[in-house]
């Protein structure tokens, strides 16, 4: 299969329709299918944007939806970032587990075009992000407060976890013992659990 490559990003000014008709803007889409930020799909494209606006790494970038790995810092860090919460977008009779995957997986790298041999963990860091707001009536997932990292080198999630395909956040703080923090310290965290600076040159 082949993957393009990411266009220049969008203003949301674009016209949506033909010459004939204007339908609205892509910003009108934009808001039809991207409004709802308790839905697990939104919920976990914006974790990874905070994650990277808090380590400097989105700026002037695109997403990509399929590629090894979901960030990768300007010191060459490369992130896997999952997101959980308790609130969810439909109807709930009680707060939702939270639980990540954490499958081992065959990677496709957008810049060659290619798929890994052996499924692995491609990331150097893995940053577990939890929504923690319980009241829906408050429930902001774009305020940062409402918000709990936890952050592993993938080299101690693997000697924890081996090829497990998914983790409790109990099980994720008592077996791994991720580094727990704010979005204020979350820089420092990924800093900490990173490789050394010799070992990214790989």
């Amino acid at each position: 299969m082949n993957h393009p490559q990411p266009e220049s990003p969008l203003s949301g000014k674009q016209i949506l329709g033909d010459d004939g008709q204007r339908i609205g803007s892509l910003l009108d889409f934009w808001q039809w299918s991207s409004s709802t930020l308790l839905d697990n799909t939104m919920r976990g494209m914006l974790a990874e944007y905070l994650v990277g606006a808090a380590l400097g790494c989105v700026d002037g970038r695109q997403r990509v939806e399929w590629d090894a790995y979901d960030l990768e810092t300007t010191d060459g860090i490369k992130l896997e970032v999952k997101s959980s919460a308790y609130l969810q977008s439909w109807t709930q009779e009680k707060p939702s587990t939270i639980q990540f995957s954490i499958a081992e997986r065959s990677a496709w790298f957008h810049g060659t075009n290619t798929y890994s041999a052996v499924a692995s963990r491609r990331a150097d860091v893995y940053v577990f992000c939890v929504f923690t707001e319980l009241d829906r009536q408050v429930a902001n997932p774009l305020d940062t407060r409402q918000w709990t990292f936890l952050v592993t080198s993938t080299a101690a999630l693997n000697a924890a976890v081996a090829h497990q395909k998914s983790i409790r956040l109990g099980p994720l703080r008592e077996r791994v013992q991720p580094i727990e923090t704010t979005f204020a310290g979350l820089a420092r965290a990924v800093c900490d659990a990173g490789p050394a600076p010799a070992q990214l040159d790989r």
